[in-house]
């Protein structure tokens, strides 16, 4: 089974008055699979009681958040790492730092390479919708497509001096990873193609 995605047209014209018409695509989400379904689902693809499923479940949900608010990027098992990020509003005057200047906290999840391939690889099914909301075609492709990577790599700064979201200089985005530090700093590890979610 394909990604569903909607293409709906939409008036995209930024002035007031203004109308330019375009086609403009967006995930189609199926629904929300519960933690029980999961877990069921886990509990038959890999033969162990549901009630043991769960308890890992627990305890590595557990580990992720204690590591994951001391600072330390988190593995996922077979998912990639995440961790906490933050936006704040910059201060020239050091006496105004505080926590009050904080505007965001949000996590920030790095998916790992076999996910990425899986995306890539992943068929697209395109139902495009018009202003009126009636189908008028639908598409589907198999073709190999850009997995997010470099979404934002020309979107340097997010808030509080620090680059977030942004490409490094390793993948082409001439941006400074961590503000000014090496590490941390609330900036992402693998560009673009980090989800952050809101707290």
């Amino acid at each position: 089974m394909g990604t569903k995605v909607k293409a709906i047209e939409r008036n995209v014209a930024f002035e007031k008055g203004k109308q330019k018409w375009a086609y403009v695509m967006q995930a189609d989400l199926y629904g929300q699979l519960t933690q029980s379904k999961v877990i069921e689902e886990a509990a038959v693809r890999s033969g162990l009681a549901k009630q043991v499923i769960n308890a890992a479940w627990g305890a590595i949900g557990a580990v992720i958040t204690a590591w994951a608010t001391e600072g330390h990027s988190v593995a996922v098992p077979g998912l990639g790492s995440l961790r906490f990020g933050l936006n704040s509003t910059a201060v020239e005057d050091v006496n105004k730092v505080s926590s009050s200047l904080i505007n965001r906290r949000y996590i920030i999840f790095v998916p790992n390479a076999d996910i990425k391939e899986e995306l890539a690889k992943t068929s697209v099914n395109i139902t495009c919708y018009d202003r009126n909301g009636k189908i008028v075609k639908q598409v589907t492709s198999a073709d190999k497509n850009d997995t997010g990577e470099d979404d934002n790599k020309d979107n340097t700064n997010q808030g509080g001096g620090t680059s977030q979201g942004g490409g490094t200089s390793q993948e082409g985005g001439g941006t400074n990873q961590g503000g000014d530090s090496s590490q941390g700093g609330g900036t992402t590890e693998g560009g673009g193609g980090d989800d952050n979610v809101s707290l």
